[in-house]
């Protein structure tokens, strides 16, 4: 039977950061073609020569000029066959969370702008990219309660009262916050630091941290992370 194809395979990153106590995504303005000027996700075609994984990173690379220490694939977007307007085109989706004050964005290539939009004041999205964001916040909620992945997205030091406005930022809704407090303490994976935070008014409130390896050494023993 002879095969007659002819799509294409790109790559989308979803990135979310947290500054200010909100949950931002980085977009990118299109630079060429007809979505010229549209706000969209960082992403591309995959070159015939390199895996998915190392695709993604090369366009935030170029787009953005960042690099992350991890992506997770989130799905594979293709059932609409006119998602995008050019021609067919299935994407693989990554996701990944940072501190995003640690980054300075430098766009490049393609890409006019590269921005941090809250993202519930996101501009109007090229192609499927609401769509794609949509589903990662989701993955982003669900996984919040079962895996510590909120601290990938804290300073490495940071207030306890931060790590509970971060999950109900996330969450989207108010939690208990003593239940909170007494639960993720009673996992022993953060530590009091000596620290204190500046705080202009009201009494100084010590800094903790978040001790990964301690977390990875419990994983393998069986450990599990719920709130």
């Amino acid at each position: 039977m002879k095969l007659e194809q002819n799509i294409k395979l790109a790559v989308d990153a979803i990135v979310f950061g947290y500054a200010e106590n909100k949950l931002n995504v980085l977009l990118i303005k299109q630079k060429f073609g007809v979505l010229k000027n549209q706000w969209a996700l960082v992403g591309g075609f995959v070159q015939d020569d390199e895996t998915l994984y190392d695709a993604v990173n090369r366009e935030l690379r170029e787009e953005a000029g960042i690099s992350v220490n991890y992506l997770e694939q989130l799905y594979t977007f293709g059932d609409d066959v006119h998602r995008d307007p050019r021609f067919r085109v299935v994407s693989v989706a990554y996701f990944a969370l940072v501190d995003s004050t640690k980054f300075s964005l430098k766009a490049d290539t393609d890409a006019e702008d590269a921005q941090w939009f809250p993202i519930d004041e996101l501009p109007p999205l090229a192609f499927d990219h609401e769509k794609i964001i949509a589903t990662a916040h989701q993955r982003l909620k669900s996984k919040l309660q079962y895996q510590p992945i909120g601290f990938d997205l804290l300073h490495k030091e940071f207030l306890f009262s931060e790590l509970e406005t971060l999950y109900c930022i996330i969450l989207g809704k108010e939690i208990d916050r003593r239940n909170f407090r007494k639960k993720i303490l009673s996992f022993g994976l953060i530590e009091e630091t000596e620290k204190f935070a500046n705080k202009k008014n009201g009494r100084p409130a010590k800094l903790f941290r978040f001790n990964k390896s301690k977390y990875n050494r419990l994983l393998k023993e069986g450990f599990h992370f719920e709130i």
